[in-house]
């Protein structure tokens, strides 16, 4: 029987699987919808192991914010026109929503996991990958708590609720009012578009540092400058190398030029209050 493009379209829709794939399965059904998904499901279950080792640098990055706590994952896919697709949106929401209340960063033992007593996080990847017809990995997992305080999210390129291209979770730890929390909120979308490699100076990685300052030692000493001056222009510059990749260290995105730490100084003054930063975690599709 001749399958119409509206219906090969309709069971797309419903399913996200290849247009081919939604042919074959009207065909083999008779054109009964519920049959064809049904169909999909069986021959997608019986080659999702082939998929598995596609590479996947698409996707989302999704949260689960839950007051003072946090859960932040990235869902991978092979193409972006799947990482948009509402079935595969509605996978990440159900995982990020199982991993924050699973509470453990550990991927492979919430891979395990069983949702609903029967069928575990695995199948439930397993069963969209037969339905959409392409690779899918949980890449990441982590959660952000603090005590007393808030944490608060950001997402950039939004596909949905609490889902987006880059995602960031900003932690405050403290005395968090309206302002304050608007700062947060604020302070997030800084580290989505700053990328910072700390938080401060204590938690930078020195290795880093150090590698920098033997680049600028070797660029200045081929200018035919004294060791003195040269360690002089290695302090000058380190000092700016700290600004660009140290969160607290950097200019506001708000005004460009107020270091974040004195703007939290300046909010603790005017609110008669104390509050830190404790943390953040930021997420880009597809970055190492």
């Amino acid at each position: 029987m001749s399958i119409s493009a509206s219906l090969i379209k309709e069971l797309r829709d419903k399913t996200g699987a290849g247009m081919s794939d939604c042919k074959n399965a009207l065909d083999e059904t008779n054109a009964d919808i519920e049959e064809a998904i049904a169909w999909l499901r069986k021959k997608g279950l019986a080659s999702a192991g082939k998929k598995a080792g596609r590479e996947t640098s698409e996707g989302a990055i999704a949260a689960f914010v839950d007051g003072n706590r946090a859960t932040m994952i990235e869902l991978s896919s092979e193409t972006d026109f799947v990482g948009k697709n509402e079935k595969f949106l509605g996978l990440v929401a159900t995982v990020v929503k199982n991993a924050h209340h699973f509470g453990d960063d550990a991927i492979a033992k919430f891979l395990e996991h069983s949702i609903d007593g029967s069928s575990t996080i695995n199948e439930l990847i397993a069963e969209h990958i037969s339905i959409i017809g392409e690779n899918i990995v949980l890449k990441r997992l982590c959660h952000l708590n603090v005590q007393n305080g808030k944490v608060l999210s950001y997402f950039h390129n939004k596909l949905a609720d609490n889902t987006g291209k880059i995602g960031v979770l900003v932690a405050l730890e403290g005395d968090v009012n309206e302002e304050i929390e608007e700062f947060g909120k604020q302070l997030a979308m800084h580290i989505a578009a700053s990328k910072p490699a700390a938080l401060n100076l204590e938690s930078l990685d020195q290795n880093l540092v150090e590698k920098e300052k033997d680049i600028l030692r070797s660029q200045a000493l081929e200018s035919g400058k004294s060791p003195d001056v040269v360690e002089k222009m290695i302090e000058g510059r380190i000092r700016k190398f700290l600004e660009e990749i140290v969160l607290l260290e950097q200019p506001f995105v708000m005004d460009g030029k107020t270091k974040i730490k004195k703007i939290i100084e300046d909010l603790e003054s005017k609110n008669n209050c104390k509050f830190t930063v404790s943390g953040y975690v930021r997420y880009e599709v597809g970055e190492n």
